[in-house]
């Protein structure tokens, strides 16, 4: 977890009354170089959360907040923006991993009633690495990692349940990372750190996970059970090395499920226009969908 700054009591208190003057959230109890962020960033999380707290409880709160992204560009690579790993907050510009990942965290600041820009932050972290231990080594580079960390830290769950429409099985065999170092910049830095990178993929190769095949995406009332708005889509796909291709929150429409995602093809987060049914067909990589449910 991100540590908390120890100041006198007078600093903090001028502090408090200066960031009051100039209506900014309290942001400075973030350990400034463990964190990676800009002022607006902090200004745009606060006023997401406190927009969040007055709805009404029958709210799907999630989706709330995910909309509040719809428009924002896609932009790769977000994360490797520093020569040493650092938590990353930029919710000006996300990638289909980050935008799940500042949802999620905005949802936890909610339901545990933190709600600071440090909590946020630290939410973040635990989101975003093993344990929450901001270190490269550390990062869910892989989203069947992603998951499964996440479920022990109780923010998340798989299903794979009913059969069907869970009748496929994925065998997770990834080794992308290590075999395309030149693709990440950190890691092409830091070539030591490969050794861990693939200790990291060993760790959930050969792991087993029922996923729905895309031809039984369909708008039926089983799917309709099984799949709620607001649940994670994880994409699972065949291309070499990696485990997932593309993820986002599933969206029902009287046409069907939608995914709300941040998109490489329309370059911002949208509500995709097309069913998904349709999305996975125009892309023969993709084979199915993994649900994930949010606590």
């Amino acid at each position: 977890m991100i540590q908390i700054i120890n100041t006198a009591k007078m600093k903090k208190a001028l502090l408090f009354l200066y960031l009051i003057t100039l209506q900014l959230p309290c942001y400075s109890q973030v350990k400034s170089n463990n964190v990676s962020y800009q002022k607006r960033d902090s200004i745009d999380v606060i006023s997401i959360i406190n927009e969040a707290k007055k709805l009404p409880t029958s709210t799907n709160r999630f989706l709330f907040i995910a909309r509040k992204f719809i428009g924002r560009p896609y932009v790769a690579h977000t994360l490797e923006i520093n020569n040493e790993e650092k938590l990353v907050v930029n919710v000006r510009e996300v990638d289909c991993t980050t935008f799940v990942e500042y949802v999620l965290a905005i949802e936890q600041c909610l339901k545990n009633k933190k709600y600071s820009f440090a909590d946020f932050c630290n939410y973040l972290a635990q989101i975003r690495y093993i344990k929450g231990n901001v270190d490269y080594t550390s990062r869910q580079h892989y989203f069947t990692l992603w998951i499964k960390d996440n479920t022990e830290d109780g923010f998340v769950k798989e299903i794979n349940t009913p059969n069907p429409p869970f009748t496929n099985i994925q065998t997770v065999n990834v080794n992308y990372m290590t075999t395309h170092v030149s693709s990440y910049r950190m890691l092409n830095l830091h070539k030591e750190w490969i050794k861990q990178i693939r200790a990291l993929e060993q760790s959930i190769n050969g792991k087993r996970y029922r996923y729905i095949p895309k031809s039984r995406i369909s708008n039926t009332q089983l799917l309709r059970r099984t799949i709620k708005t607001g649940d994670i889509l994880a994409i699972v796909c065949n291309k070499k090395g990696l485990d997932i291709a593309h993820l986002g929150i599933a969206v029902w429409k009287k046409d069907g499920l939608h995914l709300l995602n941040a998109s490489s093809i329309h370059k911002k987060v949208v509500e995709e226009p097309m069913t998904l049914r349709k999305y996975l067909y125009k892309h023969p990589s993709h084979l199915g969908i993994r649900v994930i449910k949010v606590k």
